[in-house]
């Protein structure tokens, strides 16, 4: 202890502890993710095939420009967008069913919520990681989601 001497008394001094300097380690930053091509190159076994059974259920009913674009790295609502058109709102209902019936059927998949039957101008199925637009063909050059989505990959089924 140190000690602190005046013309007369000695006092003694008390010196306050000392605090310890907390130092934090600062976060590396993390990697860069990997361009969007190599993920969805390398994890095509991953992805859901209920697309192909929409894709053959669709072109039973003669549904005009199928389509099925990979969404991984792009966006997180779905896996798959599926897109295609009928001449008439009654050849896009009998899309509609037919698309329900298959997936149930094979997959056991039953749809979370589904728009527009009503009318049937854009007929949009959920089913999670898949997600189906039935579209008029006016309807479907306007809303133009091929155009919304262009980075993604177009998928194409296997031969049957």
């Amino acid at each position: 202890m140190p000690v602190r001497t005046t013309s007369k008394k000695t006092t003694a001094v008390k010196k306050a502890p000392t605090e310890k300097k907390v130092t934090r380690k600062k976060a590396l930053p993390a990697p860069p993710p990997e361009p969007v091509e190599e993920i969805i190159e390398a994890s095509n076994e991953d992805l859901n095939t209920t697309w192909i059974t929409a894709w053959r259920a669709a072109d039973e009913k003669q549904a005009v420009d199928i389509r099925a674009l990979d969404l991984r790295g792009i966006t997180a609502m779905a896996d798959v967008f599926f897109i295609c058109h009928g001449r008439n709102n009654r050849q896009n209902q009998a899309i509609c069913d037919e698309i329900q019936k298959q997936l149930k059927e094979q997959h056991g998949e039953r749809v979370l919520a589904i728009e527009g039957q009503g009318n049937a101008e854009w007929i949009l199925m959920d089913y999670g990681d898949l997600v189906i637009h039935i579209f008029t063909e006016a309807a479907r050059e306007y809303y133009d989601l091929e155009r919304l989505y262009r980075d993604a990959q177009q998928l194409q089924p296997p031969p049957k």
